[in-house]
């Protein structure tokens, strides 16, 4: 498989300094690299980005992270890896992810509770700005076809 263009983010300079500002930023946040790459694979998977996919499971296990909790973040619901505050955060960047499939409010009151029970202000800034940054990515890398095997971090 062959990417059908280079990444915009790369023939538009100006973006990629936008970009590299924004994960600057999202590194200030206080997050964990291993929290951040555990929800962004989950966002990667559910948009069906192998490109990222790929990437963030590379970084994990790069990391020293278990396969258990890498293989089972696709359902994570169902598996005992994980802490209250990354189920909190897995939930939230799965409703921030699936916004049209929604057909209630796309982030309740209640889960937004949940949320900032486990993250003050900055770590919170920081897990929605991972996620909507993953997004973005997901969505450059479907529509150009990027190749999964590509490694990046």
């Amino acid at each position: 498989m062959q990417a059908r263009m280079t990444n915009p983010a790369y023939v538009l300079p100006n973006a990629m300094k936008g970009i590299g500002a924004l994960t600057q930023a999202i590194g200030e946040g206080g997050l964990s690299q291993e929290f951040a790459e555990l929800v962004a694979l989950r966002v990667s998977q559910i948009n069906g980005c192998g490109a990222c996919v790929y990437g963030h499971v590379h970084n994990l296990r790069k990391a020293g992270v278990s396969e258990e909790r890498i293989t089972s973040v696709v359902a994570w619901r169902h598996a005992p890896y994980y802490s209250d505050a990354e189920r909190a955060a897995l939930t939230l960047a799965e409703k921030m992810t699936r916004l049209a499939d929604l057909s209630e409010e796309p982030v309740p009151d209640a889960l937004w509770d949940e949320v900032a029970d486990h993250f003050d202000e900055k770590q919170l800034s920081a897990l929605i700005l991972t996620v909507s940054l993953t997004n973005l990515f997901n969505r450059i890398n479907t529509t150009t076809r990027e190749p999964a095997g590509t490694t990046w971090g």
